[in-house]
């Protein structure tokens, strides 16, 4: 269930310190853990491993666009989709590590790279990306910031439930928590429409033209390999189910990372520590979730040190709890299918909590249990 953070958090400081003492004595919180983060070699290029990612997308890709190219007028091409959908979302956790600069000491390095990667092979625009990312990251959970409470077909805020009084959209609040898992299969979608939107605004972007003409190369490319190769019926709908679960991949790794986590008022201040340790959530497993979510199973570590290669976010895992437990922060753990379950009853509460106020009050209560 989402909540809001409340000050004060526990200190060790005396009650009656100088001005400005407490926010000094969480600074050195975080100082000190960085400290032993940087002298373990944590925060070391992974040089090998990004080359090795690399490599194998690049002969996953061509292997793909050989499949569609051989399997031809045939419905095994919705096996040659699947491949795509996952070949795309591995694509996007790699343009994500660049984006963060965990791959290159070079800042421009690793803006290009995930510029290439982002636009070219994953249908998604850097520029648009990085805005609404790095205002995630500074601000995670926190009300009028963080642009990924922005309404969308699901509200995650009480305020924004409320303003879907009437009509569909509180006919879709009502239920969103039914519609929740199917709704991430509308992510990818949802991330090409907005790129594309972003693109033809007139807002700044740079280099608008080359990540233009690098989306349209994608966004046009796999329609066309699909049609020419399988007709336009088994195209499109090949086309679709590369789509719907490239969506549920990229929702699914994203998703249970900050719903249902305390959610911070934009007037409330709170160190960067604690500020992105309690609006986070880990997802334990082994290395077929480090794979399924890219490593941002380990969204406490990526927050907390975003450059820190994601091959180095496991062995950082077991130092960031022991220092949250050591400062009495709440380190918080769960395995996928709970952690998902989490979400679902968090958004499905939030829909519930706004409805019609002459609902019968029994009812509602009912609902919500």
């Amino acid at each position: 269930m989402t909540s809001t953070i409340a000050p004060p958090f526990r200190s060790t400081l005396p009650r009656r310190v100088p001005k400005g003492a407490g926010q000094a004595a969480h600074a050195s919180d975080y100082t000190e853990l960085s400290r032993r983060v940087k002298a373990a070699g944590l925060l070391e290029r992974r040089y090998g491993s990004y080359v090795l990612r690399t490599v194998l997308l690049a002969v996953a890709l061509g292997v793909g666009i050989t499949a569609a190219v051989l399997v031809g007028h045939s419905w095994w091409q919705l096996g040659v989709a699947a491949w795509f959908g996952v070949v795309f979302a591995q694509a996007g956790f790699l343009a994500h590590d660049a984006a963060h600069r965990q791959v290159f000491e070079s800042g421009k390095r690793n803006e290009w790279f995930s510029r290439i990667v982002a636009n070219l092979v994953v249908g998604l625009g850097y520029g648009w990306w990085m805005q609404k990312h790095t205002r995630h990251h500074g601000n995670p959970n926190t009300l009028g910031k963080d642009m990924d409470l922005d309404p969308n077909l699901i509200v995650f805020t009480e305020e924004d439930a409320a303003a879907r009084s009437t009509g569909v959209g509180a006919w879709v609040r009502r239920r969103q928590g039914w519609l929740f898992l199917p709704a991430m299969t509308l992510t990818g979608l949802d991330l090409h429409v907005k790129t594309i939107r972003m693109l033809l605004s007139k807002e700044g972007v740079k280099h608008r033209g080359v990540e233009s003409l690098l989306l349209a190369v994608r966004l046009l490319g796999l329609p066309a390999l699909f049609v020419l190769s399988a007709g336009p019926v088994i195209g499109l709908v090949a086309l679709a189910v590369q789509l719907l679960l490239f969506g549920f991949l990229l929702g699914g790794a994203f998703a249970p990372n900050h719903i249902g986590m305390p959610q911070i008022a934009h007037t409330q201040k709170v160190d960067y520590l604690r500020r992105q340790v309690l609006t986070s959530r880990n997802i334990t497993g082994g290395p077929a979730v480090d794979f399924l979510m890219g490593g941002l199973n380990h969204q406490i570590e990526h927050h907390l040190f975003p450059s820190l290669p994601s091959a180095n976010l496991r062995a950082a895992r077991r130092m960031i709890r022991d220092y949250c437990l050591e400062m009495g922060l709440p380190y918080t753990e769960r395995a996928l299918p709970r952690a998902m379950a989490d979400v679902v009853r968090s958004v499905h509460r939030i829909g519930l909590k706004a409805a019609d106020p002459f609902d019968c009050p029994a009812a509602a209560a009912m609902r919500m249990a």
